[in-house]
């Protein structure tokens, strides 16, 4: 895991929760609740792709299928 994978995530929290901020302010409720699902979801896939790649190592390392 190299730690640009989590300044990434990080910097996506920050913008989300800077973005949430700004809409929350501006009587925006749904479009917050919207770009805060969006980044969760953005976050998810990376952390997928993670696992993946972790589970491919576990499979090439023990020579499973």
């Amino acid at each position: 895991m190299d730690i640009s994978v989590l300044f990434k995530i990080a910097g996506i929290g920050l913008l989300a929760a800077i973005i949430n901020t700004i809409l929350r302010k501006s009587d925006k409720e749904e479009i917050a609740t919207i770009t805060t699902l969006a980044s969760l979801v953005i976050v998810l896939v990376i952390v997928l792709d993670m696992i993946a790649s972790l589970f491919d190592s576990i499979k090439s390392i023990f020579s499973l299928y």
